[in-house]
């Protein structure tokens, strides 16, 4: 998670380019977009329509000063018999060690307990790490014996009990306030109020057309999004090696209606600074968008990088080169 992690510097740079008060993070996946839109004091507005990504943005954007206390993870540590097993029973020999998934059937109860939707949040997004953490490669399209991925890392030998307690220090030290009324969102982007809130800029960063089924966003981190909510309303693929969830849709994942969800939504932000991320290994082509684009700004830039992704946590993943695009439409 968080690709765009090292392009940070270079997104930066563009948008403090740019003028304006309050943006928009369209698809906000990891959060790192809008944890940077709020570290330059704008107003936030985080949107994704996965529920887990909306949770961490809910913890970190939103949240501008709710931590989680010794107390707290004292009670979200404690066993107790209330809990449920569907952890256990659906994903053993598929992820994890036992003693991981008893442990987190045990957490899930135990953060579904506080009351503070934002605590819930802040460990929600502490264990969403813990679990990327102790996974080989850090996604969730492998399962069963993962003995070829052991490459002696820390991360892959201690718990996940143990990376929840420091993953709760870590991200009580990223909650700030930044003096402005930010909100999280967990919706299609096409239900978004742009007339209420009337973000100055949209940055957008749709899921494009997948190349291979491993580079799905959905399908690397299908156990994330059930975790969110304890699977409930999802609907579980039980003939799959690892019990995926039912894909999500969205328009943007097909090319036969990619090209028409990206008009409709540059029509819906015409009135916002538009920032598009953009690689070159994306569908549609450079050329597409920009003419989409072209129907709804006067005025179009493309700033260009070079990049290097890299989807996993392992040294033998093989990384993917693109160059990445910002295309900024204004009037």
């Amino acid at each position: 998670m968080g690709s765009k992690y090292k392009l940070v510097p270079w997104i930066r740079e563009t948008l403090e380019s740019l003028e304006f008060d309050s943006a928009l993070d369209a698809f906000s996946g990891s959060g790192v977009v809008s944890h940077l839109l709020k570290s330059m004091d704008k107003t936030v507005y985080s949107n994704d329509f996965l529920h887990f990504s909306s949770t961490i943005t809910k913890a970190v954007i939103e949240n501008n000063n709710v931590r989680l206390s010794k107390k707290d993870l004292s009670f979200l540590l404690k066993e107790n018999d209330c809990s449920d097993d569907f952890i256990v029973k659906t994903f053993s020999d598929v992820f994890y060690e036992k003693e991981d998934l008893v442990f987190l059937d045990q957490l899930s109860y135990n953060i579904r307990e506080l009351k503070s939707p934002y605590k819930r949040a802040v460990a929600y997004t502490a264990l969403f790490r813990s679990c990327l953490k102790k996974q080989p490669r850090g996604v969730f399209t492998i399962s069963g014996n993962l003995d070829r991925y052991n490459d002696g890392r820390r991360d892959l030998k201690i718990s996940i009990r143990e990376h929840f307690i420091e993953q709760v220090q870590l991200y009580n030290e990223v909650i700030f306030d930044n003096g402005n009324r930010n909100l999280s969102f967990n919706m299609d982007i096409f239900d978004f109020n742009h007339k209420l809130y009337k973000p100055d800029l949209v940055y957008l960063d749709p899921p494009y057309v997948p190349k291979s089924n491993d580079n799905c966003y959905v399908k690397r981190y299908h156990f994330l999004e059930g975790l969110s909510k304890y699977w409930e309303g999802e609907e579980i693929m039980q003939d799959t090696k690892v019990k995926k969830i039912k894909k999500k849709y969205t328009a943007f994942s097909y090319k036969r209606t990619a090209i028409e969800a990206f008009d409709k939504m540059f029509e819906k932000f015409s009135d916002s600074i538009i920032v598009l991320s953009y690689s070159s290994n994306s569908y549609p082509d450079l050329d597409t968008l920009i003419s989409l684009m072209k129907n709804h700004k006067s005025n179009i830039e493309i700033r260009t990088k070079a990049h290097r992704y890299s989807f996993g946590n392992h040294s033998a993943v093989k990384n993917a080169k693109a160059n990445e695009y910002l295309i900024i439409g204004q009037d």
